[in-house]
């Protein structure tokens, strides 16, 4: 391919060398580069790509893109940009052949509730007859295969790549979470939405974004290049997403008058029962995960798909052939006959940790036991107010180890317990040791929210990551027990 061709659509300077010439493959990991690369630096928070010119350069570089001065220019082609990060999408992009413009992008961005959204609304669009790819936290799919995530939005080029895929094998509809991070860093920069949608916004992500207004700014970028806007108004940020937001609007909520409102909520330890209505039809849905904000999801996913033209009534029967979503409000004991529940769910922030105790709290005819901590290497100002909610809303926690990546475990624990106003909780830094705590002292009737890691399989330590499946401790645990 043309190095012309695919730097087509930017604003750039050929400082040295020729900016028509053939080229292999684009890196933006200088450690990836292979003969006839082209590499594009990337300044990062770590580390700057500026610095590993000279690394691509003899790895075989053809072109280098930068975004600033160099000093010692290599002996290759050398373009000029902006914006690096805005290139590395444009360039890939038109690598892949603009793959985003022969399917249709659903974004779904918010604190909470993306992954569940994506998986409702993939449940939906299927039901409708449409081959459907996913990017999110738990996986990417393309149809029914299965291709691993490491991040909610992959970068740029990964992104276009698997866009790529998608295309080749069918796709009609991709439906993607859309990560405060990735707006920000331009990682779907170029990419048009035809629907956008709008969960809730809450306190996270402020190691990274410094301030809340940083972090509604970068959820606010999606709203500013898509089709369609469907709004939470239900959050106290709707409305503002309503006003800043570009192209159409549909609202949804359960407590204000909306475009799509659900009511006659019934929900229960296996799911929720309730009715939608939409511009005069009305369905009533059984849905098979519990919780009022699983409900909120639902309306989410549901409004996009109308306003793709999907019938209320397909709409329905996907949502009510759709099980639990892995890690999210997940029942790991139905297998069992214990007379108590284990639910493991991903909430690691406050608001999350709030919404499945108070869903658990519903259905708990016994004691509402929490097991929880918070991860290392990210925001600590939410440790102690995730302290506070963990034990004032259940009636015994457990507060134990999370991911504690590079900091102490114990150092992490201590900063929860500061936000502790109650004497009805217990610190076991081991993670399944804190959950066989729980385990043990469990009796009929009561419930136990495992909280924080969700469908993650992985326990990330100092120096090395470990095996770590919930699910699978879980089992374990009963099994011995028996």
């Amino acid at each position: 391919m043309k190095l012309k061709k695919v730097m087509n659509g930017l604003t750039y300077e050929v400082v040295k060398g020729n900016g028509d010439l053939n080229i292999g493959e684009i890196q933006y990991d200088s450690r990836e580069v292979k003969s006839g690369d082209v590499f594009v630096c990337i300044k990062g928070y770590v580390t700057d790509g500026h610095k590993y010119i000279d690394k691509a350069y003899k790895n075989g570089a053809a072109a280098i893109v930068i975004s600033e001065e160099v000093e010692n220019v290599p002996d290759c082609t050398v373009i000029k940009v902006k914006d690096t990060r805005k290139a590395l999408a444009i360039i890939s992009s038109n690598y892949y052949d603009n793959p985003s413009k022969k399917m249709k992008i659903i974004g779904i961005t918010g604190t909470n509730g993306k992954t569940t959204s994506t998986f409702m609304m993939k449940s939906i669009l299927e039901t409708a007859g449409y081959k459907v790819g996913l990017v999110g936290t738990i996986a990417n799919y393309i149809g029914d295969k299965k291709i691993p995530s490491h991040r909610t939005t992959p970068e740029s080029l990964e992104l276009q790549k698997l866009f790529k895929q998608m295309v080749d094998e069918g796709v009609k509809y991709c439906v993607m979470e859309v990560s405060s991070h990735s707006l920000y860093l331009d990682r779907a920069y170029g990419v048009k939405f035809s629907e956008a949608i709008f969960t809730n916004l809450t306190r996270d992500h402020l190691d990274f974004h410094k301030t809340f207004e940083n972090y509604y700014k970068a959820k606010l970028i999606l709203f500013k290049n898509t089709i369609n806007s469907v709004i939470n108004i239900d959050d106290k940020y709707g409305d503002r997403i309503y006003e800043d937001a570009l192209g159409t609007k549909i609202t949804y909520a359960i407590n204000k008058e909306a475009d799509l409102k659900a009511d006659d909520l019934n929900i229960h330890s296996r799911g929720a029962n309730f009715n939608i209505t939409y511009r005069g039809q009305t369905a009533h849905i059984n849905l098979n995960i519990p919780g009022k904000y699983n409900i909120m999801n639902a309306l989410g996913s549901v409004g996009a798909c109308l306003c793709e033209g999907i019938s209320l009534e397909v709409v329905k029967k996907g949502l009510e052939s759709m099980d639990a979503v892995p890690g999210r409000c997940e029942i790991v004991t139905k297998g069992y006959n214990l007379g108590y529940e284990v639910i493991v769910d991903y909430a690691h922030t406050p608001d999350g940790l709030e919404n499945i105790l108070k869903t658990a709290r519903e259905f708990t005819t016994g004691r509402l036991i929490a097991v929880f901590g918070c991860g290392g290497d990210r925001d600590n100002t939410k440790r102690p107010i995730m302290g506070k909610i963990g034990t004032e809303l259940s009636d015994f926690a457990v507060i134990t180890s999370d991911n504690p990546r590079g900091e102490e475990p114990m150092a992490i624990i201590n900063e929860i317990v500061n936000g502790v106003e109650k004497d009805d909780y217990k610190v076991v830094e081991n993670r399944k040791e804190a959950i066989k705590e729980a385990i043990h002292m469990a009796q009929k009737g009561d419930v136990i929210v495992v909280a924080g890691k969700g469908h993650e399989d992985y326990q990330i330590l100092k120096d090395k990551t470990i095996h770590f499946d919930e699910r699978e401790i879980i089992s374990e645990i009963l099994d011995n027990a028996q």
